[in-house]
This record gives structure tokens, C-alpha cells and sequence, in this order.
């Protein structure tokens, strides 16, 4: 029998202790008598007045606070009632509150008990006594803000307060303008301050008074809309009605101004140590332009560092520079590890991936240019068919400036992929004139060495050609009609590649004009049937 019972004990209890687990039990947010971890308020005209974390028997608490606050405000509106005549009455286990005439019987309104009085620590007396005094506090102050005295001191003062701000407002338009103009006549002292900085290179000074300029219409504007701001909730305190309004307005103005104080106070350690990352940066840029700068001016020589590399690799230490800062200083940036930061991040990958292509070919590119030196700024060369001088050296684009003032900008990738004519090149670096070549065909009937005479007289007549080299003539092809001449002329400035060849073309017809030779450039056919000489007059002396 016992080993039969045994089991049955066994499962009985296995099954008791599942229901228990099963079964919620009861907790302590449940208990209707309970303290509440959110507290409810009674409250009279927008203001808390007494703080309700439980209540007697089973009532909700926000029920219950919503219908105190109704009694309070009846309360406090029938002036015949005294503050004075609100009472405690003592019945265990409670301590009632309410209204006591004179002559008349007890007028309950509220009561208060252990479970209430020791959600705050205290007994049942001392919270019914609290609660007295500042429900007579709150009818006594009700009663003097809504009456007519408080509404005429009222409607001055915001009478005042308008005037005060019109006032503040002229004053601010003023000192805005004021700031205006003075930012705008300290042109020198950006210059000085972009030199002593080192950055003269990297910014200019209307940046400077563009930002400088932003940024006082931005701060402008700022407390302009705060001013504003804080206008609001002062004249709705002076009014009755309106008075909750306000302080709820003033409780989030707090609210938003103490939270960005405790911002700007843990951000401090992060702005000091990007305000040193910044410093550091900036000195590093000094030392590196002032080294470089020496380089240019040839007070510092490095052997195989030419004196043209100085500037753009300058520019390139200073960018190496900068982004090792913004790197070094983007984790101390408050917020740097936000959502938006996040997103811009993504957004700027994007953004080079789909031009880093084209981009990345040109910058490329521009630094083969720059340190192969195939030419400079300043020098005469021709790209892709265009002849220009030089006038910028980018890391992305070549321009040049055309004989006819035309700014022609090529791409450093088409730059490398062509080849480069330098006619400033000879004169610089081997202190050679360079040479302009030009090809006139002459028949068999002429003599050549009277061709070749004619071809160097032209020469040496026009004035931008050199007389450092003598010019000198090839015979290039013996034709089918005509024999090739090219004449070889050295140019005193390569500047004047284009001009001195037109004249070296007037030159030559005007020679072989005198000498009674006809040029059969390209090349054509004259009978001699009794017609007249191609040859045209000869110039008038």
C-alpha cells in the first residue's frame, strides 16, 4: 500500500509546484494600495499642489487626483469659504481633511492614512498637516491672482515688457549693423592674420569676411528667435488664465537649457583635445611651407629636389597634413558617433566611388606632370594641337592661355596620354634658343644655293629671331616638280613662337618677290606660253 501511495505523493507535489509556477503571483504594482512609482498630482490652475502616490481603499490614483483637483478648484473659487476653514479631524485609522464653518457641520474632502503617509516616509499627521498648509497656500494664491488688482498690474507690466522688448530689439538691429561694418573694413587685418597663420595659400580674405559676415547674421537672427522665446512664457505669467501655460514653458526652457549646459561641459575634454590636434596641425603647416618656400627660393638645397617641385608638393604635405588632423581630431567631434554622422560618411563614400574613377586618373596624372617636369607655369607649350602659355598647374587640369587670350583647360589625363611641346624648355634648363622650322618648295630651275642665300636673308631680316645661333637650311625632299627647302631659325623669345613665324612667311616672299624666284608652295603648274610671272612685284623700298 505504502509503495503504492509513494507515486501518487510524488506526482501530486510535482504538480502543485507546477500550478505555483504557473500562476502569477501577486506583486506589489498590482496592490491597488500600493505606492505608485508615478506619482499624480492634485493641481489648481496648472499647478501641483499636493502629491499622490497611493489613496485609501481601491480608488485610481489618477481618478482620484483628477477629482481632488476638481474639489480644489470649487474650493478655492467660493470666496465665501476662508482659507482658514480648511481643517483636520482626526478618525482612526484615518486623518480627515476638510471644511469647517462656522456653525456648521464638517465638510469632508479628503482623508489620509498610514499606507499614503509611509510612501513618503512620515506619519498619517504630519502628511494631513503638509497637505493643509499647502492647500491654503494655493487657495490664498488662486484668489490673489485672479483678481482684478493682479489683472491691471498684469496688463502693465506686460505693457512694459513689450516696450522693453521693441527697445532691445533697435539696440540689437543696431549693433548687428555696427557689426556689419566694421567686419567689412578689416581686409588688412585678414591678410596679416592668414600670414601670421601661415594659410594666406589655402584661404582668402573675403572667405574670411563671407564667413565672418554669416555668422553674424546667424547670431543675429539666433537672438532675435530667443529673445522671442522667452518673451512668451513672461507675458503669459502675468495673466491668471494663462499662468500653468507658462510655467510649463519655463520648466522645458530649464529643461533644454541645463541639458545643453551638461553637454558643453562633458564636451569640454573633446574640445580641448581637437583645439591641440588643430594647433599642432597648423604649426606642422608652417614648418612645412617655410621649408618649402626655402626650397623655392633656393636658400635650402636638396640634390635631386628641383626648385619647381617646391610649391605644388608644398600643397600636397599641407592637404597630407590636414587630413591627418580631421582624422585624428573627427573622433573627439561631439556627436561623431551618431546616426547623421554615420549617414554623411555613407553618403561621401558614395559620392567617391562613383567619380574617384575620372578623378583619381586626372590627380594621377597631375602628379606625373609635376614631377616629370614636362613643363611649368609660365612656359610655352603645345598640347593636343593647342599652343598656349601655361597659365595654371592644377593636380586635375593643365590651362593653357592662347595667342588670342582664349583660356583653354585640358584634363592632366589627356595631358599625359599626348605628347608635350615645351618651347620654353631649351631656354631654361641648357640656356638654347629653340628653333622654328618652315618648308617652301622651289623649282629645278632655280640654284639651290641661291635659294638657300634668299632663305637665310629673309631670316635674319625679321628682329625676334636670335642671332645667338645662325639660322641654317635643309633640303628635305627632291619632289617630282619641286625640291623641299626648310628653313631653321632661332627665336629670341619663345613667347613669340607664332608672331615671329608669320613674319618669318612675310620675310620670305618679300625676298624671293625681290629676286624674281617663284615659290611653288604647295605646288602648282605655270605654263610658259607667253603668260605672266607668278612672281608678284617686288616690295617698294
Amino acid at each position: 500500500m505504502r509503495t503504492r501511495l509513494a507515486p501518487r505523493l510524488i506526482t501530486i507535489a510535482l504538480a502543485l509546484i507546477t500550478l505555483l509556477l504557473i500562476l502569477p503571483s501577486p506583486t506589489r504594482a498590482e496592490d491597488p494600495q500600493a505606492c505608485s512609482p508615478t506619482p499624480s498630482f492634485v493641481k489648481l490652475d496648472g499647478r501641483n499642489v499636493i502629491e499622490l502616490r497611493s489613496v485609501p481603499g481601491a480608488q485610481n490614483l489618477q481618478e482620484a487626483a483628477r477629482r481632488a483637483s476638481k474639489q480644489l478648484l470649487e474650493l478655492a473659487e467660493d470666496r465665501s469659504i476662508a482659507p482658514e476653514q480648511v481643517v483636520l479631524k482626526d478618525s482612526h485609522p484615518f486623518v480627515l481633511i476638510g471644511v469647517q464653518k462656522e456653525g456648521q457641520e464638517f465638510k469632508q474632502l479628503g482623508a489620509f492614512d498610514d499606507r499614503m503617509a509611509a510612501c513618503f516616509d512620515i506619519n498619517r499627521e504630519a502628511l494631513a498637516k503638509r497637505s493643509q498648509t499647502k492647500i491654503r497656500d494655493a487657495i490664498v494664491r488662486y484668489r490673489d491672482i485672479h483678481s482684478t488688482r493682479s489683472w491691471l498690474k498684469g496688463t502693465g507690466l506686460a505693457a512694459a515688457v513689450l516696450l522693453f522688448y521693441v527697445l532691445l530689439l533697435k539696440t540689437l538691429g543696431y549693433l548687428n549693423s555696427r557689426a556689419q561694418g566694421w567686419i567689412a573694413g578689416r581686409q588688412r587685418f585678414y591678410l596679416q592674420s592668414l600670414k601670421r597663420l601661415g594659410v594666406k595659400e589655402l584661404v582668402e580674405p573675403d572667405q574670411i569676411r563671407g564667413t565672418l559676415q554669416n555668422f553674424r547674421l546667424i547670431l543675429y537672427w539666433l537672438l532675435i528667435l530667443v529673445l522671442s522665446y522667452l518673451l512668451i512664457p513672461l507675458l503669459l505669467s502675468l495673466f491668471p488664465p494663462t499662468q500653468g501655460i507658462a510655467e510649463g514653458l519655463r520648466a522645458q526652457l530649464r529643461s533644454v537649457f541645463l541639458g545643453a549646459m551638461r553637454g558643453v561641459v562633458g564636451a569640454i575634454p573633446n574640445i580641448l583635445s581637437i583645439a591641440i590636434i588643430l594647433g599642432i596641425t597648423i604649426v606642422a603647416i608652417r614648418i612645412s611651407n617655410g621649408v618649402f618656400d626655402a626650397l623655392r627660393l633656393g636658400r635650402l638645397r636638396i640634390p635631386g629636389f628641383y626648385r619647381e617641385w617646391a610649391r605644388p608638393t608644398s600643397r600636397l604635405v599641407g592637404i597630407l597634413l590636414t587630413l591627418v588632423g580631421l582624422v585624428s581630431a573627427f573622433p573627439y567631434i561631439p556627436g561623431s558617433e551618431s546616426k547623421v554622422f554615420q549617414g554623411a560618411g555613407v553618403f561621401v563614400g558614395v559620392l567617391a566611388a562613383l567619380g574617384s574613377s575620372a578623378v583619381a586618373s586626372n590627380l594621377i596624372s597631375g602628379l606625373m606632370l609635376i614631377y616629370t617636369r614636362a613643363f611649368r607655369e609660365g612656359d610655352m607649350v603645345e598640347i593636343n594641337g593647342t599652343t598656349g602659355i601655361v597659365q595654371e598647374r592644377t593636380l586635375l587640369v593643365t590651362r593653357l592661355r592662347t595667342p588670342r587670350n582664349e583660356l583653354v583647360s585640358v584634363p592632366n589625363a589627356a595631358v599625359i596620354g599626348s605628347s608635350v611641346v615645351n618651347f620654353t624648355f631649351s631656354r631654361r634648363e641648357i640656356r638654347q634658343p629653340v628653333a622654328l622650322a618652315t618648308t617652301i618648295t622651289i623649282g629645278y630651275d632655280v640654284p639651290w644655293r641661291q635659294v638657300e642665300e634668299l632663305m637665310l636673308e629673309a631670316a635674319r631680316s625679321v628682329k625676334t629671331i636670335s642671332d645667338e645661333l645662325d639660322p641654317f637650311v635643309l633640303q628635305t625632299a627632291l619632289n617630282d616638280f619641286h625640291i623641299s627647302y626648310e628653313l631653321n631659325a632661332y627665336l629670341r623669345d619663345s613667347t613669340t613662337y607664332r608672331e615671329t613665324l608669320s613674319q618669318l612667311h612675310a620675310a620670305l616672299q618679300d625676298c624671293f618677290a625681290r629676286a624674281g624666284v617663284e615659290i611653288l608652295s604647295p605646288g602648282y603648274h605655270a605654263m610658259r606660253n607667253g603668260n605672266a610671272s607668278t612672281v608678284p612685284p617686288p616690295p617698294s623700298a
